[in-house]
């Protein structure tokens, strides 16, 4: 249930920064109408040395607040991209963690079969390791003697 919420205050908190970012780029449009409203007489601009182009004022802001735009898009593209790309390497990372985790509890699981089934073997060989330390001692003290 807490991750539901959790889903569902993140859905709410994208679709705010989706309202949010599209005013923004409403007002910033608006006001580049308005402004390419009032300038439209004609400007030169030198793209490169000896290249110029006329064209009235918002034309021109137009065209470069579009590159702009598009520039910022193909960067955010750029980006999701790297993001993507990392989180699968991640999420691949993660998996070949899991299954080394699988592969040493079964080991685990194994190893204790083996221990539980030589468990009677230790236990009736320590009478016998009681006995040989009771004749060694017994050895040490008459060759003491």
């Amino acid at each position: 249930m807490r991750n539901s919420l959790l889903n569902l205050n993140l859905e709410l908190g994208t679709e705010k920064m989706r309202a949010l970012n599209f005013f923004f780029i409403f007002l910033i449009c608006l006001a580049l109408v308005f402004f390419s409203i009032e300038n439209t007489e004609p400007v030169a601009i030198q793209v490169i040395q000896g290249v110029q182009v006329k064209a009235p004022l918002c034309v021109e802001l137009i065209v470069a607040t579009g590159l702009g735009a598009t520039l910022a898009w193909l960067f955010s593209l750029w980006s999701r991209m790297q993001r993507t790309l990392a989180s699968r390497q991640q999420l691949r990372q993660v998996r070949e963690k899991e299954q080394r985790i699988q592969e040493l509890e079964q080991n685990l699981e194994r190893y204790k079969a083996e221990v539980e089934a030589k468990q009677p073997l230790l236990e009736s060989a320590e009478p016998i390791s009681l006995e040989i330390a009771a004749i060694e001692d017994t050895t040490a003290e008459i060759t003491a003697t």
